[in-house]
């Protein structure tokens, strides 16, 4: 019997998969039923929504001491083709999105190794002043730990500064896979898998929500996998902070592990579901349209997803690993999507607010 079937009786009734019964999901050859497993427990969550937000994406610097293999978009700090934005131009992008609806900025970059700690204060503080309806999600765990690093203080004495600063919540980014093997071969000099947990565990404590990620498809296994899920669970049973998981579809061009052959569209499809099924305590899966394209994101709405993203607007850090997908959507054509997909759009804040608006006139960049 195929193990989608053996386990379906306990997530019918609520139960807890283990371990094993992880593995064998992200095994089974069952896509199909294994999809509708996950859309029983979406639909139990969420209904018929599908949750995304007006947003905009800013990268402040690909500048980055870590250089990871896993990435194509960070350079050394003597690259000519480095950079990093001037504080007053992420202050023009922030206003100008949040002029045309936006109501979250999402910014991360790489760890520079010569940036003040007081950069990303003025940062902050400066996109408040200027667009302060807008929510701040900036810095995944791992710029956490290098501000950390930088400035000699601890976590906590960060994040507090950060949030006089204007921040809102964390990106789920740098999580990758916990496995210390896998982490030593596709980004030797990030932090631990533990440090980031760590960072996410101080980050609830302070009352912070978060999202949490996993990049797959590169040379991680099912059982590695699962691992990484299990600890996020964990975390979760632990604090409750986190809003929603985000399969990362690893996309290999550019990057030091160019030879990987992508995941295709049945892996992908596997990954959501079998996620969807092992984070019980999860209340969010989200479909990131730029890293699995806007076609698949729409068929993951039946396979355990319940979020589009969002606007998006500029786009780098996938883009550059080859990505094909557009830059950005605008809102109506998020819209479009989702009821194409049979499924009720919801235009939502950072903290899964539905946000009321007549869509009479549009929100977000065509």
């Amino acid at each position: 019997m195929d193990p989608v079937a053996e386990i379906a009786g306990k997530v019918e009734a609520g139960s807890r998969l283990n371990a094993e019964e992880g593995v064998a999901l992200f095994r089974s050859m069952d896509v199909l039923s294994l999809g509708n497993l996950a859309n029983r427990v979406r639909e139990r969550l969420n209904g018929n929504k599908t949750f995304y937000v007006v947003n905009r994406h800013i990268n402040y610097s690909d500048v980055c001491i870590n250089r990871c293999p896993l990435c194509a978009f960070s350079r050394d700090e003597k690259d000519p083709a480095g950079y990093v934005l001037p504080i007053e131009e992420i202050t023009c992008q922030a206003a100008e999105a949040a002029a045309e609806g936006a109501t979250e900025i999402h910014i991360v970059g790489g760890l520079h190794p010569d940036l003040p700690f007081s950069y990303y204060l003025d940062m902050l503080s400066a996109i408040r002043d200027a667009a302060p309806g807008l929510h701040l999600q900036a810095f995944t765990a791992v710029e956490i730990a290098h501000f950390a690093a930088i400035t000699g203080k601890s976590v906590c004495y960060v994040l507090e500064r950060l949030r006089e600063a204007g921040l809102g919540s964390l990106p789920g980014g740098g999580a990758e896979v916990f496995s210390e093997r896998v982490r030593g071969i596709i980004s030797p000099r990030k932090i631990s898998g533990e440090e980031w947990l760590k960072v996410m565990r101080e980050a609830h404590r302070l009352g912070f929500k978060s999202n949490a990620t996993m990049l797959y498809g590169h040379v991680e296994s099912a059982e590695e996998r699962v691992d990484h899920l299990l600890r996020l669970r964990e975390l979760q049973d632990e604090t409750g902070g986190f809003l929603a998981f985000i399969p990362l579809k690893f996309h290999p061009e550019n990057t030091g592990l160019a030879d990987v052959i992508p995941a295709g569209g049945v892996e992908d499809l596997r990954v959501y579901a079998a996620s969807r099924l092992i984070l019980d305590n999860f209340p969010h899966v989200k479909a990131f349209w730029i890293m699995v394209g806007m076609k698949l994101a729409q068929v993951m709405q039946w396979f355990g997803a319940d979020d589009l993203d969002g606007t998006v607007v500029e786009e780098k850090i996938t883009h550059a690993a080859g990505a094909r997908t557009p830059q950005s959507l605008s809102a109506s054509r998020l819209r479009a999507l989702i009821r194409e997909a049979g499924r009720e759009p919801v235009e939502r804040n950072t903290l899964y607010e539905p946000v009321l608006k007549e869509h009479s006139s549009e929100a977000g960049r065509p």
